[in-house]
């Protein structure tokens, strides 16, 4: 089968009368996939124009925590405290592990009891991914690392350890190094439950009636996605770092699914108990309030 061509964002003109929504999340194939359907214009909401800032999540974690400048920004959950008062999440939209996630890295094989003793470079501490580390094991030591760095920094020994996210999901094995412990995993042994890994949220200030409208809008760009694969794939491939089309396909089909659609009771639970426990465990310094949209 040919590969579609990329579709060119189309830029609207807002009529006077027309609403605009800025909206940030990062420059990845899944983000990239979800979407798709709203950056092309496949799907119009009448009376809006959507307006896409690309930018890596941990920074969209501190700009929302010192701005609330974007009317939609993908966050890390583990910045959703931080921003609560300021955004309400999207019931929709969410990057899932379902019994994968983040991994801890290494250029040799320790067990888990030598892994909490050494310094491990990690993409953010507001990424869910430090979170859940710092669940896993409160003690361990850390150093923020940009994410598209760890594996490098690894390898020439700057770090004993690496927590990876993103793509590097998919190819840290052709490096030669080890893995020691896939947290998505963990997480799973722990709680039965998925792990919650990003999402979207929408800032509070827009009203009620907005905030349903720009959900749904994002939640019919995900469906039209998953709709029309071949071309949102295609056009997602602009961001697949070091991907090919089938690994590509493989990220995306794991955090772009109907769980991407919706939750679902667990999901939501799944957030709400990874949270809590971030507060419980002194993680997270202050009580935890989940509104969902949608």
């Amino acid at each position: 089968m040919s590969t579609p061509p990329i579709p060119t964002p189309v830029e609207t003109t807002a009529s006077p009368a027309m609403r605009e929504i800025k909206i940030a999340h990062s420059p990845d194939s899944d983000d990239a996939f979800m979407f798709y359907g709203l950056a092309t214009n496949k799907v119009r909401v009448s009376g809006y124009k959507f307006t896409h800032v690309l930018c890596d999540i941990e920074t969209l974690n501190q700009r929302a925590i010192r701005e609330a400048y974007y009317d939609v920004t993908a966050i890390s959950f583990h910045a959703y405290p931080y921003i609560q008062e300021n955004y309400a999440l999207m019931a929709c939209g969410g990057s899932v592990g379902e019994g994968y996630g983040p991994m801890i890295v290494s250029m040799k094989p320790y067990d888990l009891d030598e892994i909490r003793k050494i310094r491990v470079a990690v993409p953010g501490t507001l990424t869910t991914a430090c979170l859940a580390l710092k669940l896993f094991a409160p003690e361990i030591e850390i150093a923020v690392v940009p994410f598209d760095q760890i594996i490098p920094q690894v390898l020439v020994g700057n770090y004993q350890a690496g927590l990876i996210i993103h793509e590097g999901q998919l190819t840290w094995s052709r490096s030669g190094l080890f893995k020691v412990l896939d947290l998505g995993e963990w997480w799973r042994e722990q709680t039965k439950l998925p792990l919650p890994l990003g999402g979207n949220a929408i800032r509070r200030s827009l009203g009620d009636d907005a905030m349903r409208t720009v959900t749904r809008a994002l939640r019919d760009s995900i469906q039209h996605g998953l709709d029309h694969r071949d071309e949102a794939l295609a056009y997602a491939m602009q961001f697949a770092r070091d991907l090919d089309a089938n690994l590509a396909d493989k990220f995306v089909g794991m955090y772009v699914n109907e769980r991407t659609l919706n939750y679902g009771d667990d999901g939501r639970e799944a957030i709400r108990r990874l949270l809590t426990m971030g507060h419980e465990r002194g993680v997270i310094p202050h009580p935890v309030r989940v509104d969902f949209v949608g």
